[in-house]
């Protein structure tokens, strides 16, 4: 009986998602990492959070264009960045690969360049809304042994 359940209920979440990665369906989204709700490590820090804020758009099915502008708050110094990279989603069940390139500023004129590859998983609430657990490295391509960060972020996604 469970197995009869659990495939009902992948059936269902998998037929749901198809219709999300098709071209020309648009998506915003935020996300929120750091070690609160997420967890996260740096060689130059124990404790740093951070809000992104996504938009993207799908150029082919189940390959979105992203853009990001993010916040993050650490050592007592708060930075301001942009990014701008590609998901690829696997319609079968909602897993997405992403690469972004990203620009950092921080007050103290530390201008830093990261390469930001992530895995995530994108688990529909509804036709529209999603919550998109991820696992991410934002590799400083200047400074990589004192910038470069390992973590978990969570977000949330609205695709229409």
């Amino acid at each position: 009986m469970k197995k009869i359940i659990l495939s009902l209920l992948l059936a269902v979440v998998s037929t749901g998602a198809f219709a999300q990665f098709e071209k020309g369906t648009k998506y915003v989204g935020a996300n929120l990492q750091g070690t609160g709700l997420g967890m996260g490590y740096s060689k130059s820090t124990d404790f740093f959070i951070g809000l992104q804020a996504n938009a993207g758009y799908f150029i082919a099915d189940s390959w979105m264009l992203l853009g990001e502008f993010g916040w993050n708050h650490q050592n007592g110094n708060s930075s301001v960045g942009l990014g701008a990279g590609a998901r690829y989603y696997m319609k079968q069940n909602g897993l997405y690969f992403a690469g972004l390139l990203k620009y950092k500023h921080i007050p103290s004129n530390i201008n830093n360049v990261y390469l930001s590859p992530e895995v995530g998983y994108c688990f529909y609430l509804n036709d529209h809304i999603s919550i998109e657990p991820a696992v991410y490295v934002d590799m400083c391509l200047n400074h990589f042994k004192d910038f470069t960060q390992v973590g978990l972020k969570i977000g949330f996604g609205y695709y229409f």
